[in-house]
């Protein structure tokens, strides 16, 4: 988190003005750090976000401005002043009109300094970030992602989450359409992979009246639902084919013709989809239609896994203590920093929302106001017989099944397939899609003469 001194970078190539100006900043309160170089200041960037970024104009090289645009690309709401020994008005005019805060001459007057640094993160303070306060992270890299969505959420096209399952996609979604245009419409969201097909098809078109066994009145689908905002496609990956055709149609016409009716209804709904799954793996099965992944990908956001983000398990543990114990056990104040350590030190393969899983264990069982690293040690020992989801049982069951007919066949894929009674191009899909190969369950000469000696 954030130190309560906001962190000034200054960038120079003159080591005494470097020095100068550290020490005066040091004073007036600011932690400082530095660089002599605008690559080198792109890199402290990537280390730690600065508050304010304090540059020369003239360097070497990449200059004030380049520098400045290259940080805009990951940083939109940093704000920066330059300085420099030959500003002139059009210099100001221009940098200021390129979204360059404050334009500074030397000598630097330190009274003015100050007033404009303050000024700078004074307003950078008023901008409203709520849309994204509902991640919580500290992480250059999914901090990354969030400037990359909030770029994207004032155009209208179609956003790819992708990552794996328990890394905050549906919340991603749900912050790309609060930082939009659309924020006052809804936002509806649909597991695409939860659902029977005629269901999901009814869920998402609507159905008219008599459509089907059951359909006593007319239905509205969730595109009209969703009409002037957002509609979030989860797990995409899982839709069946034949739906995928009515979906690529409903986003390139923006039209839907709910389930029996002959009425095209028009819609305005920007589409936001996710996966866990690789879609080019999926088309090259011929799973997913190569025309739909083009129409839905135009802007991806891959979210890392929580092992590529360590330091933000000590700050979501604490985040996740707090609303727990609001809910179940309020005499929960905390977590000591031996339970965050072994928390840390953890491998997540359920991500951010099997740390949840295993933090809300901990508050409800808790019998002290601080959460022990006993109780820690027990709550991931115990994720081990949670009961997985539906979708993440039936691929470990899959994968599972698939793995013991190759190795009853020793690779043979045509009498592996005869045995799961599936055609032989369907099993090849299967395999494929586990990341399994006939060869590695190939009983090799070596190995099948060593057998026969210890035989003999």
């Amino acid at each position: 988190m954030k130190s309560a001194q906001p962190l000034i970078l200054i960038v120079d190539d003159d080591a005494g003005i470097l020095k100068v100006l550290s020490l005066r900043l040091s004073a007036s309160g600011f932690r400082i750090d530095t660089a002599s170089s605008a690559p080198e200041a792109l890199q402290r960037v990537k280390s730690e976000t600065p508050d304010l970024v304090l540059s020369d104009l003239r360097m070497d090289g990449m200059d004030g401005m380049a520098l400045f645009e290259a940080i805009q690309e990951d940083h939109p709401a940093l704000p920066m002043v330059i300085i420099t020994a030959h500003g002139s008005i059009p210099d100001a005019v221009s940098a200021t009109q390129k979204g360059v805060f404050g334009f500074l001459t030397k000598p630097i007057d330190k009274d003015q300094l100050l007033r404009t640094i303050n000024s700078a993160l004074e307003s950078a303070h008023q901008q409203d970030d709520s849309w994204r306060s509902a991640i919580v992270t500290q992480s250059p890299l999914m901090n990354e992602r969030l400037n990359q969505a909030e770029r994207v959420a004032k155009s209208n096209v179609s956003v790819l989450i992708t990552g794996p399952s328990g890394t905050g996609k549906e919340l991603m979604a749900n912050a790309i359409h609060k930082a939009s245009n659309r924020n006052e419409g809804p936002f509806i969201a649909i597991n695409c992979g939860a659902l029977p097909e005629q269901l999901l098809e009814s869920e998402l078109f609507g159905h008219a009246k008599g459509a089907f066994t059951g359909a006593v009145n007319q239905h509205e689908g969730l595109f009209q639902a969703a009409q002037g905002g957002t509609l979030f496609l989860d797990e995409i990956g899982d839709m069946p084919t034949t739906l995928q055709v009515k979906l690529l149609r409903a986003i390139q016409e923006r039209i839907v013709r709910p389930v029996g009716s002959t009425r095209s209804i028009e819609v305005d709904v920007r589409v936001i989809s996710a996966t866990h799954r690789n879609l080019e793996t999926a088309m090259e099965d011929g799973e997913f239609r190569e025309d739909l992944y083009y129409r839905l990908n135009v802007v991806n956001l891959d979210l890392p896994p929580l092992r590529d983000r360590p330091e933000d398990i000590p700050l979501l543990a604490r985040y996740f203590v707090e609303q727990s114990a609001r809910r179940h056990n309020p005499k929960v104040k905390g977590i000591s920093p031996g339970a965050l350590h072994i928390l840390a030190q953890a491998a997540w393969p359920g991500n951010v929302r099997q740390l949840e899983n295993v933090v809300e264990q901990t508050v409800a069982l808790s019998g002290s106001p601080i959460i022990s690293e006993g109780l820690v040690n027990q709550a991931i020992a115990n994720q081990d017989r949670v009961i997985p989801s539906f979708n993440d049982a039936r691929a470990s069951f899959e994968k599972s099944y698939l793995t013991k007919v190759m190795h009853i066949t020793a690779g043979n894929v045509t009498q592996a397939a005869k045995i799961a009674q599936r055609n032989r191009t369907d099993f090849y899909k299967l395999l494929n899609k586990h990341d399994l190969e006939s060869a590695q369950f190939k009983i090799s000469p070596k190995n099948t003469a060593q057998n026969h000696k210890k035989a003999g």
